[in-house]
């Protein structure tokens, strides 16, 4: 019987080794490359930096210009996304976005003056390098916009 237990507990400290082992390996700190400098970023990389400093800067703009919960980012981010899903007549996605833009107690109001804005734009020309995503920006920060007309 002595022999048993004593099998049990060497199995039993054995797993709380291993256990311990895993977590542990886990957070060892491999060696870490140098972060790279500008120059020396793939084309995509820099693609992909400019887009993140592009939509923080959207994002701040819309804070700053709009009052109330209009200008805050789960707002801003949602609503975008609607009237773009509106935009592109995919009704039920859009529908199932506004259930989201409600529980974060967003202005339905502005939803439907941005969405008013980009529908009295009219469709995009797609000789211009105008993009919906730009124009769907433009509407949220500001629902009165008027394009300039083609010359």
């Amino acid at each position: 019987m002595a022999v048993m237990d004593r099998i049990r507990i060497a199995l039993l400290a054995g797993a709380v080794i291993l256990a311990c082992a895993g977590p542990a390996a886990a957070q060892s700190n491999p060696e870490q490359k140098p972060a790279q400098p500008e120059q020396q970023l793939t084309p995509e990389q820099q693609a992909a930096r400019e887009a993140q400093r592009r939509s923080v800067e959207e994002f701040a703009e819309a804070a700053r210009v709009l009052p109330g919960s209009a200008g805050l980012p789960e707002c801003v981010w949602t609503g975008r996304r609607i009237a773009t899903l509106l935009w592109r007549d995919d009704i039920d996605t859009a529908r199932r976005h506004m259930e989201i833009y409600d529980k974060f107690a967003c202005p339905s109001e502005h939803l439907k003056l941005a969405f008013r804005c980009l529908v009295r734009q009219g469709n995009i020309d797609p000789k211009t390098q105008e993009r919906l995503p730009a124009r769907v920006q433009q509407c949220w920060v500001n629902p009165d916009y008027v394009a300039a007309p083609a010359q």
